[in-house]
C-alpha cells in the first residue's frame, strides 16, 4: 500500500488519499474538520485578492456565506476600511510587510462586549513568492481574564 493512501475500515467505503502536509498527512475530512474546530476563525484570500476559503464552526464570529467565495476581497470590507485593506495586500504583495493585527470591541461598555483579535499574514511559497493573504479572527475577551497559571498536571481526573 502506498503511503498515500488510508483504508478505510468500513468496506464499504472507498480507500481516501492522504494529502502531504508540510509535516505528516491528513485525509480531507480530517482537514475540513480541523478548520472547524480551531478556536480561531480562519479566511483565505488568494494573490489576485479573491475570497477562496473560510472556515466554519458553531462560534464564527463575522459572519460568512458561501457567496463571498470568488469575490474579490475588497467588495467585502465597509468603504471606510477599503483603502487600508488594500494597502495592507499591496504590502504582502511587494515583500515589505508580513503581518498586519487588529483588535475591536463589539459592543463597548456593554456586558455583552467581546473583544475579537485581527491578524493578516502574507502566505509566500519557499521561494518568497506571494500566494495569497491568511485572516485569523479570534474572540480573545476570556483569554485576557486569564491569571496567574494553570498546568496541565492541574487538570481534574
Amino acid at each position: 500500500m502506498s503511503e498515500s493512501q488510508n483504508p478505510k475500515t468500513d468496506g464499504n467505503e472507498q480507500m481516501e488519499k492522504l494529502i502531504p502536509l508540510q509535516v505528516g498527512s491528513m485525509t480531507p475530512e480530517q482537514i475540513a474538520q480541523v478548520f472547524i474546530h480551531l478556536p480561531v476563525d480562519v479566511t483565505f484570500v488568494d494573490e489576485g485578492n479573491d475570497v477562496r476559503f473560510y472556515s466554519g464552526g458553531k462560534h464564527r464570529i463575522f459572519e460568512r456565506t458561501p457567496d463571498i467565495i470568488g469575490r474579490n476581497v475588497m467588495n467585502c470590507h465597509s468603504p471606510d476600511s477599503v483603502q487600508i485593506v488594500f494597502k495592507i495586500l499591496e504590502d504582502f504583495r511587494a515583500g515589505t510587510r508580513d503581518t498586519a493585527e487588529f483588535w475591536i470591541q463589539t459592543k463597548p461598555d456593554t456586558p455583552e462586549n467581546r473583544m475579537i483579535h485581527i491578524r493578516y499574514f502574507a502566505v509566500r511559497d519557499k521561494a518568497g513568492k506571494f500566494l495569497g493573504t491568511l485572516e485569523v479572527t479570534q474572540d480573545v475577551t476570556e483569554i485576557q481574564k486569564l491569571t496567574g497559571q494553570r498546568k496541565l498536571l492541574d487538570e481534574e481526573k
